[in-house]
């Protein structure tokens, strides 16, 4: 098999070919390095990264396959992890040019968790200052660009992790969300994505609607990611009591599911029409094949996200001005023009903002409980220019195109994205796809029954993957 081949097989492919003895994780990892090497110069998704570590994992994998003894269910599998999990040693700067990193002295639990799989870890992948953009725009790390084009977006702010997942570099990838910093790099990346439950996979610093979940290019690779991911550690005082989750079991009959189609979030920016039909005509599909779909109406206003929005504003206000004044100077100024809006903020408009994120989780709960998923945009538009920190760049519109994805950071519950179609000059376009609270493998049930059916049109032709090959 070629190297080029070698590098595009999925997770599944990866491990079935160490099971029988036809591939090498030695051979899989150079054959991803070959790429990453070839591409990084331009797509600049990692932070940090050393090919002659992984390489030796790489070959401790390949001897425990040759014994016949894998470790766990990743063993030898090409992994990256997003710059803000903890890994030992590595410093964690938070994609900013302003803070002196954080070198930690103990993995994060998703790192350990990756690890004790037997993955591979190729290194961490960037984001942009603190994550507070949906772009691969940062004071620290430059520019991450899409391996569709470098002219567009990667989104953000799971920015290197989606470069590095759209790009070939290997198959699993780990990004975090807490408004839609992953989901919306799987929008405008062509990429399958779960946002997990909160409290699903366990972090070392929880907060309020934050989340880590899979990011790859087949719905298959993300349950068995998110098999691993979801073992609890204690460290998170957030984290769900240990489940049997029948990650690997992806069946589902879709006549008689209730499927809200939701098209108008209500506040943020209007859709645009290509995205509005790429959405109707998935839920026609499942319509086509008995589910009864019914169209939701908006549940949120506009004040509401102004507020999530201004909460936001106070926290990372809160960060920046800790920092010396030199440091300062070395935060993106579209963040340091942001943050300022809540340098005067008080605290009783603080608390009347947290009320606000409950109202918006009272009544995402509420509007989508009469059904089993909720189909929807990822966000308003498709990919902008990789230049632009966020969609849209005037005064107070910052957040605008976030309605369809933070309110289920603020539920809680899961919620995921897959590929439906492209912009007529060839910008991926996502469906969203949310669940009840805990219901993670039910929203990935779904994912996996429209990714066999979904139309030819819109399957990802992976830029730059073998004619005929990649995980598509």
């Amino acid at each position: 098999m070629s190297h080029d081949r070698l590098a595009w097989l999925s997770a599944a492919e990866m491990l079935a070919g160490f099971r029988a003895g036809d591939l090498s994780p030695v051979a899989v990892h150079d054959a991803v390095q070959q790429v990453i090497e070839a591409r990084e110069p331009v797509l600049n998704a990692f932070w940090v990264r050393d090919p002659d570590e992984s390489r030796a994992s790489a070959r401790a994998s390949e001897a425990r396959w040759s014994r016949g003894a894998p470790v766990g269910p990743l063993d030898g599998v090409p992994v990256t992890l997003k710059e803000n999990v903890a890994r030992a040693g590595v410093p964690m700067p938070s994609g900013t040019a302003g803070v002196v990193p954080v070198v930690p002295q103990r993995d994060a639990p998703i790192t350990e968790r990756t690890q004790e799989a037997g993955a591979v870890v190729l290194g961490s992948t960037v984001m942009p200052d603190w994550g507070m953009l949906s772009s691969g725009v940062s004071s620290i790390h430059g520019i991450t660009r899409s391996p569709w084009n470098p002219e567009w977006t990667t989104g953000g702010s799971s920015s290197g992790a989606g470069a590095a997942a759209a790009g070939g570099y290997g198959p699993l990838h780990v990004g975090s969300d807490v408004g839609g910093s992953i989901r919306l790099p799987g929008s405008w990346l062509g990429l399958v994505t779960l946002k997990p439950s909160f409290g699903r996979v366990a972090l070392d610093q929880p907060y309020l609607g934050r989340a880590a979940g899979p990011m790859t290019r087949t719905v298959a690779d993300a349950a068995l990611f998110m098999s691993v991911l979801s073992r609890r550690d204690d460290r998170d005082w957030t984290s769900l009591p240990p489940a049997d989750l029948a990650w690997s079991d992806l069946a589902i009959d879709v006549r008689g599911l209730r499927v809200a189609l939701h098209l108008d979030a209500g506040c943020g920016a209007p859709v645009d029409p290509e995205v509005t039909a790429a959405v109707r005509a998935v839920a026609e599909s499942f319509a086509a094949a008995g589910a009864a779909v019914d169209e939701l109406a908006p549940f949120l206003h506009q004040d509401l996200l102004d507020d999530l929005d201004q909460f936001w504003q106070v926290r990372s206000w809160n960060d920046y001005r800790r920092l010396p004044a030199d440091r300062k100077k070395r935060v993106l100024p579209y963040i340091v023009d942001w943050v300022h809006r809540g340098a005067d903020v008080s605290g009783a408009r603080v608390l009347d903002c947290y009320s606000s994120i409950m109202e918006m989780q009272s009544r995402t709960v509420a509007a989508t409980a009469p059904y089993d998923v909720t189909i929807s945009p990822v966000a308003p538009v498709a990919a902008f220019p990789a230049e632009q920190p966020m969609p849209f760049t005037a005064p107070g519109q910052g957040m605008s195109h976030i309605g369809f994805t933070a309110p289920y950071n603020m539920s809680g519950q899961p919620a995921g994205t897959i590929n439906c179609g492209s912009t007529r000059d060839g910008r991926p376009i996502g469906v969203q796809v949310a669940g009840p609270r805990f219901d993670d493998v039910g929203v990935l049930r779904v994912l996996a029954w429209y990714e066999q059916v979904r139309p030819v049109s819109a399957v990802p032709a992976w830029p730059h993957a073998p004619e005929g090959g990649g995980d598509r």
